[in-house]
């Protein structure tokens, strides 16, 4: 079980240069799939590192909310205000426990994600920021990709936006990777945005589609000061993501 973006701990940084990690809680993604040990990951994390610890009683991973640093927040509604995380909440009360937790100060709700998604439109494989005012997103260039309708109108929506320091949000294109499908034929949700930004380096999942080679060169294009390389995530992606799931910020 290596989905250690939803299962870790949330670290922050606070103005003063303090560091603090933060606790949700973890339902199996919607009671899908408890393992032994999962709600424990989190805190044994936390107490390695030796950070002030916070717990939040909200359930949310961390493959559901994507930040530019400066006070904004991605989301959506299909994970976040799913009745199998926090049927108990509303949308206005969500935004809340972020805000308060996160110290966001705008939340940016989208709407689906892809399809066979079993994190239900987690929006780390539908959008990102790659700076502050800048996202990426994915579009559809074949007649045969299933999720033709969703992109279309995740980029519709994002064209809709203003972030917390109320720009209009710049919005960068890249292809989908189209239809992957697994050894069974079902669909998959292959997404080039879950990519992993590191200290030097960008690391690009890809599935031996036509559009690989294209989505790592317009991803490269957006980090200038790093090296961004395209690395098959196929077989990860068989148990549910890639690489920005199974990392963490420290």
């Amino acid at each position: 079980d290596i989905w250690l973006r939803d299962t870790g701990p949330l670290f922050l940084t606070h103005p003063t240069g303090s560091k603090a990690t933060l606790q949700f809680q973890f339902n199996g993604w919607g009671q899908k799939y408890c393992l032994p040990g999962d709600t424990a990951v989190a805190v044994n994390i936390a107490q390695a590192c030796g950070y002030p610890h916070f717990e939040i009683p909200l359930v949310l991973e961390g493959g559901a909310i994507e930040t530019d640093g400066q006070g904004t927040c991605l989301t959506t509604r299909q994970c976040l205000l799913n009745p199998n995380r926090n049927p108990e909440l509303n949308q206005a009360e969500i935004s809340h426990y972020l805000s308060k937790s996160l110290g966001y100060e705008k939340i940016l709700w989208l709407d689906q994600g892809l399809e066979n998604d079993h994190t239900d439109g987690h929006i780390d494989t539908l959008v990102r920021f790659v700076q502050p005012g800048v996202v990426v997103c994915m579009e559809s260039l074949t007649q045969e990709d299933v999720n033709a309708h969703t992109l279309k109108q995740i980029a519709q929506d994002l064209e809709s936006f203003c972030d917390a320091q109320d720009r209009p949000l710049e919005i960068v294109k890249i292809p989908s990777p189209g239809l992957v499908l697994d050894d069974n034929g079902e669909i998959m949700p292959a997404s080039y945005v879950n990519f992993y930004i590191a200290n030097t380096t960008v690391i690009v999942p890809t599935y031996e589609t036509d559009f690989d080679q294209q989505a790592v060169s317009k991803i490269a294009q957006l980090f200038p000061t790093r090296d961004t390389i395209g690395l098959s995530a196929k077989h990860i992606l068989q148990g549910g993501g890639a690489f920005h799931c199974i990392t963490q910020h420290q």
